[in-house]
Parts: C-alpha cells; sequence; structure tokens
C-alpha cells in the first residue's frame, strides 16, 4: 500500500491533543492489523510561529491551537488510532515507511530552568530555523547548514488505565517521548500494548537531532509520517524495541542515566536469547564485545539510553 491508498489522519482539532497520552481518548479511526495509515503532525505553540510571511504556516496550525486544551505537557500529538485485534501482552508492530517534511521552517528553543545544564543558560531563546525541503538541509544562525534526518520525537501507545491521564514530556514503557534519532523510516518499533485497540498516537516532528538533545529541543517542525500497523500475538514486551535494516535497538528510561542504560542492557540481554538463545552470561559478554551504549536524551526527566548491536555480527 502506498501513500496514495493509506488510510489518511489529518491534523486537525478533532484529532490532535496537547501534552499528555490517556488511555480513556476515543479513537479518531479504528484500523484493521497491516494497515498504512498517513499520520500529519504539526509542532509548535503560539509564542514559537514565526511572523515572516517567508515562512508557510499550515492552515490548520491556529485553528487547532485555539480550539483544544493544554494538557500538562507541551507536545501536540495526533491520534490515537485503534489497530483492531490488538490486546494488551500483545506487541504493535509501528513501520516507519516513510517521514515527510510539511513546512519549510522549524524552531529551537532553550528553556530556562531546563535542559542538561540549566543554570548556564537562563535565558528563554527561541531561533526559527529555515528549511529547504528539496535540498533535505537546515540553515544555521551562524551559518553553514546540516542534513535534515526527520523523525518524529514522540511515538507510542495508550498507557495503562490505572496511570490516568499521563504528561507527554517523561518516556515510559509505553513508548512516549523517547527523543530517539535512530527512529527514522525504514526503522520498526514495537511497542508493548496495554489497552484493547493500542491506541497509537505520534508527534514532536524533528527535523534533526544530536543523541543527548541537551539543550532541550531539536530542530521542531511539523511531519507527515507513513506507518504500518501490525498486531503481534507472539511477542510479549515489557519496553519499547526497534530494528533498523541493520542494527537491534533497546530503550531504557530513568531519571538515573545509570539506571537507562541497565535497561537497556537488560533487555538487549534477553533479546540476543530470543534471537541466538545464548545464555544471559553469554549475551552480556556478547555486548561488552559488540554493542554500542548511546545517550538518547538528558533532558525529558526520565533520561534515555539506547543500546544499538549490528544485525551482521550476531547473524
Amino acid at each position: 500500500m502506498d501513500a496514495a491508498t493509506a488510510v489518511k489522519v489529518a491534523a486537525a482539532p478533532q484529532t490532535v491533543r496537547w501534552g499528555y497520552f490517556d488511555s480513556t481518548l476515543p479513537p479518531v479511526i479504528s484500523v484493521a492489523s497491516g494497515t498504512d495509515v498517513l499520520i500529519e503532525t504539526i509542532s509548535g505553540e503560539p509564542s514559537c510561529l514565526p511572523t515572516d510571511p517567508a515562512y508557510e504556516i499550515l492552515a490548520e496550525h491556529r485553528p487547532i491551537l485555539e480550539a483544544i486544551e493544554l494538557g500538562p505537557g507541551l507536545h501536540l500529538l495526533t491520534g490515537p488510532v485503534r489497530v483492531e485485534g490488538a490486546r494488551p501482552s500483545n506487541v504493535l508492530q509501528v513501520d516507519i515507511l516513510d517521514v515527510t517534511l510539511r513546512q519549510n521552517w522549524g524552531f529551537n528553543l532553550i528553556i530556562s530552568l531546563l535542559g542538561t545544564i540549566p543554570d548556564d543558560f537562563p535565558d528563554f531563546v527561541l531561533k526559527i530555523l529555515p528549511l529547504d525541503k528539496k535540498a533535505g538541509t537546515v540553515e544555521l544562525p551562524w551559518g553553514g547548514k546540516l542534513a535534515l534526518s526527520p523523525f518524529f520525537g514522540v511515538m507510542g501507545v495508550a498507557p495503562p488505565l490505572n496511570w490516568g491521564r499521563v504528561i507527554s514530556i517523561i518516556p515510559r514503557a509505553f513508548g512516549g517521548n523517547m527523543d530517539n534519532k535512530e527512529l527514522v523510516a525504514g526503522t520498526t518499533v514495537f511497542f508493548p500494548v496495554f489497552n484493547d485497540g493500542a491506541l497509537f498516537s505520534v508527534g514532536d516532528g524533528h527535523g534533526v537531532q544530536g543523541d543527548g538533545e541537551v539543550c532541550i529541543t531539536a530542530v521542531e517542525t511539523a511531519l507527515s509520517g507513513r506507518f504500518r500497523l501490525t498486531v503481534r500475538e507472539d511477542m510479549h514486551l515489557t519496553a519499547p524495541r526497534a530494528e533498523t535494516p541493520t542494527h537491534y535497538i533497546t530503550m531504557g528510561f530513568d531519571e538515573d542515566l545509570d539506571d537507562a542504560v541497565r535497561h537497556a542492557l537488560r533487555d538487549m540481554i534477553i533479546w540476543i536469547g530470543e534471537i541466538r538463545g545464548l545464555s544471559k552470561a553469554d549475551a552480556y559478554t556478547f555486548c561488552s564485545l559488540a554493542a554500542d551504549f548511546r545517550v538518547t536524551q538528558m533532558v525529558n526527566t526520565a533520561k534515555g539510553a539506547h543500546c544499538m548491536l549490528p544485525k551482521a555480527i550476531l547473524q
């Protein structure tokens, strides 16, 4: 199924919420397992919108901000999409088929009291960054350009019902604000399911980001994503995993970065055992020899770490 035949979820006041995940939200659409879904997102509250007419402001952006209620977080999320047949203890497989820029600008913020070294940068700073959609680059304020590598900072399913309304800022077992720059088009992400229908949502488009996302934001922008949503009854997870054409990726989230690394390591040890049948001790050794641990982000209260293991050496 190509983009022309995918089920579309447009960004609109009826499909976007601001700053939270909640398992009681009604789905904006229901699809069969294996369906391709094209989801539009927006990014930026009113203070982040440029005034220069050279920048494209999406027609729905301001109406959405005016119509919906600000929740506990800052992310504008489109969804949830219900996937028929998904049940708690299943896994939702999300194949990221395509990620596309929707506008010719992005923004970056430094926010007082937030970020990796907040005491060093006490002032609010907003930078509007021109994006060249054709060339796939962002123009830097001090000169020069960076190649874009767009991905969604926030992806996830609905949290357990007894968690209630959950802030969008903190990544957890259901996914959410993972800010993992590896999750580009061509990647598959696996989420544990906690509710009937899984209830998948996405937002927080990033044009490009470095590991760490140290100042608290990346190149924030509006993206469209085409996803294939498939229920996996043969898998059982307690945290998100991902698979690229070249790597297996496990992720850990915790206020203590050391513990985030430990979570990612323990899950990779389990995954190696599932793929190769190695004992935990052998898989632990294998990780020490061949796996790379990276700081995903330092700024979402629960810090992120991810483990990347090349497929070629495992197979």
